[in-house]
């Protein structure tokens, strides 16, 4: 009987290593055929940059205005019993779904107010940059306060002002989204 023994790692590797040159081929005659210029590359990235920030912020609207009337209300409907393992879950759950959408907006925020782009209004950026300091400032000083102050037992105090707090998130990331949805008007000259 024989077996046949097929080297998957180099045969692997020949295929990265094809795909990638393919990958490469491609990409130069797109920037030939394109003509592109490191100006016209600045301008693409630019609009990623801008792409991500909108799609983050949107996200985040609708998150914040789900916990705002859902999640957050219902937090007293839990019970004594079960709720400093519910606050623990919700902490640590909660920290997936809305870690990585802040940090792109934080990020794309303050590279575009670094580098404005001359499609929107001098202004924007900053307005946009403002906002969003007010969101994470609002997080620092109230909601992560109040958060812990639930992780051992339910407060209806800390609670009530967790709801109530949230309110500075929940509108400063509604005026973001508007002002966002506003810039990719301009863009599109809707």
């Amino acid at each position: 009987m024989t077996y046949f023994c097929i080297d998957t790692s180099s045969l692997a590797m020949s295929t990265l290593s094809h795909m990638l040159q393919k990958m490469q081929y491609i990409f130069l005659d797109f920037l030939r055929a394109k003509r592109m210029t490191i100006s016209n590359m600045a301008m693409q990235f630019s609009s990623l940059l801008f792409l991500l920030q909108v799609g983050s912020t949107l996200y985040m609207v609708g998150l914040i205005w789900f916990v705002q009337l859902v999640h957050y209300p219902l937090h007293g409907s839990v019970g004594p019993e079960h709720f400093a393992l519910y606050q623990q879950r919700h902490m640590q759950w909660t920290s997936f779904a809305v870690g990585p959408a802040m940090l792109i907006e934080a990020g794309t925020t303050i590279i575009l107010f670094a580098a404005p782009s001359s499609s929107f209004p001098s202004w924007a950026p900053t307005a946009g940059l403002t906002l969003l300091m007010i969101v994470w400032v609002s997080t620092a000083l109230f909601q992560v306060p109040f958060h812990n102050k639930l992780l051992s037992h339910f407060d209806p105090q800390a609670h009530q002002s967790l709801v109530w707090s949230n309110w500075v998130r929940t509108f400063g990331w509604s005026a973001r989204g508007l002002l966002v949805l506003w810039l990719t008007s301009l863009l599109l000259k809707v």
